[in-house]
């Protein structure tokens, strides 16, 4: 990944010209740059990261591993777009290992995501098999602490 991208990736806030002194490019580079990146797709778009804790919004998250036949001419992306269609999906990705894909989901109790999963994700044609794990803590997320203070451990003495 590029200077800009990672930078716009910590902080998508940064102007042209904080940008710019940051990654060693002139503001007009930079604005040309970001311009080009979101025509071809790189940036697909721009999004905040909320602690739900402090923002007292009561959500659950979950990370379901589905395991799917693939159909023979498309793969796994029937599947994946089909997922991707429900409201409460936050994200789809082809995994390797014992799972195909890795949903994220959002719900406002574990029960909505617990009917998500039973009623509506395990009734999908090719799904055969699903796993759920609920978020119970966030620590990181897209490389940002959001669980309270990072601790600077380079201050502990050793005897």
């Amino acid at each position: 990944m590029d200077t800009l991208l990672g930078l716009l990736t910590q902080n998508a806030r940064l102007s042209d010209k904080e940008l710019a002194v940051m990654a060693g490019m002139t503001e007009l580079e930079v604005g040309k740059k970001i311009k080009e990146y979101e025509k071809n797709g790189v940036i697909a778009g721009y999004s905040a990261i909320i602690n739900c804790d402090l923002a007292d919004k009561d959500m659950v998250t979950a990370l379901i591993e589905v395991k799917v036949t693939p159909k023979a001419d498309r793969g796994f992306d029937d599947i994946a777009e089909t997922i991707t269609a429900y409201e409460e999906v936050e994200g789809v990705t082809l995994i390797s290992g014992a799972y195909d894909l890795a949903v994220t989901v959002c719900g406002k109790s574990y029960k909505e995501i617990a009917l998500f999963v039973a009623q509506r994700l395990s009734t999908i044609e090719g799904v055969l098999s699903t796993a759920t794990h609920f978020y119970l803590k966030r620590y990181k997320e897209k490389g940002l602490f959001i669980a309270g203070e990072r601790v600077d451990e380079r201050s502990f003495i050793a005897p």
